[in-house]
């Protein structure tokens, strides 16, 4: 004896697939996307930390060059 289905059911069915389909399509965007803003984050971090010792790094130079030679700028 087969199953029989009525439509209700069979669109109930077909309903709830596309919208368990969505969910886990959205739940991997979702984390590709979170993978990326935090890659983002991290880069633009990495990038400050590295401008900030840059210009540490020139005062220095400029404040050990002005006192090895109080003239070189005059």
């Amino acid at each position: 004896m087969k199953d029989h289905l009525s439509k209700g059911e069979i669109r109930k069915d077909a309903l709830q697939d596309g919208v368990e389909a969505t969910a886990t399509a959205v739940g991997a965007i979702t984390t590709v996307i979170t993978g990326a803003v935090r890659d983002v984050a991290r880069a633009v971090g990495g990038l400050a930390t590295d401008l900030y010792e840059i210009r540490d790094s020139a005062r220095r130079a400029l404040h050990d060059h002005e006192h090895d030679d109080p003239d070189a700028f005059d």
